[in-house]
């Protein structure tokens, strides 16, 4: 699921990757909407809240939502950072620091964080790290797919999705067509689990609030231990057919 890349890469693998870490994605994006009434995983809407605040003349509260996408991008920077760095000795474990990173930014944000608001200290802290987290993810993923697999937000999902629909009454030859019916599975998948990430997060959230991000954490760690489970199964049956 993350080891493999370019050739090496199957659907199968993308389709593990972007089922899995959309879910996580969908709980980490209802936990903050119910914990402090903004998205955390993704920046697009916070431009526009920034300019909004701009043109209000509450230019406090638009260097927050500013900051947010700071955060967003130190996020995606530090990810591509440690998965190259960490490429050039050993590529089978460039995504153990930036997943591994990621969860305990969420163990620290389940463990610290506030359900209070957006407004206080505590809240924008809570944002800041939420975001940041996500956009180590979005790198990670983005980087291993090849920009195949995008988790941590929809529109351009949407979009792609609609243009590959499209392309299903135009397209004829077979492989074409397989091709094309691959990704828009793939595409279907993201969103599905990425809303039941929302929904469950959602219901999860009345139980334990901003401690969800527990459950989104254990999701990471499995995706972790499938990964590092498969990888010794593929060495010892290897020495073993030698």
């Amino acid at each position: 699921m993350f080891r493999h890349k370019g050739k090496n890469r199957t659907f199968a693998h993308d389709l593990r990757l972007a089922t899995l870490l959309s879910f996580v994605a969908g709980l980490v994006n209802i936990t903050g909407v119910l914990a402090l009434k903004t998205l955390t995983t993704n920046v697009t809407g916070h431009f526009a809240f920034f300019a909004e605040e701009i043109m209000k003349h509450n230019y406090a509260t638009a260097i927050t939502f500013l900051v947010f996408t700071v955060f967003f991008l130190l996020g995606s920077f530090l990810s591509s950072f440690l998965q190259e760095f960490i490429s050039i000795k050993n590529p089978d474990l460039s995504h153990i620091y930036p997943i591994t990173l990621e969860m305990i930014i969420l163990i620290a944000v389940g463990a610290f964080g506030t359900s209070t608001g957006l407004f206080t200290l505590e809240g924008k802290l809570t944002a800041f790290f939420m975001l940041f987290a996500m956009g180590i993810q979005n790198s990670l993923v983005t980087n291993i797919s090849r920009s195949t697999v995008r988790t941590t937000h929809l529109t351009g999902l949407f979009t792609d999705l609609g243009i590959e629909l499209s392309q299903l009454f135009f397209y004829k030859k077979p492989e074409e067509i397989k091709k094309l019916k691959s990704s828009i599975f793939l595409r279907f998948s993201i969103i599905t689990f990425f809303f039941i990430g929302c929904f469950s997060g959602g219901i999860i959230y009345q139980f334990l609030e901003i401690k969800t991000l527990f459950i989104a954490t254990f999701f990471l760690l499995i995706a972790q231990w499938y990964d590092y489970m498969r990888l010794k199964f593929h060495l010892i049956k290897r020495k073993t057919f030698k």
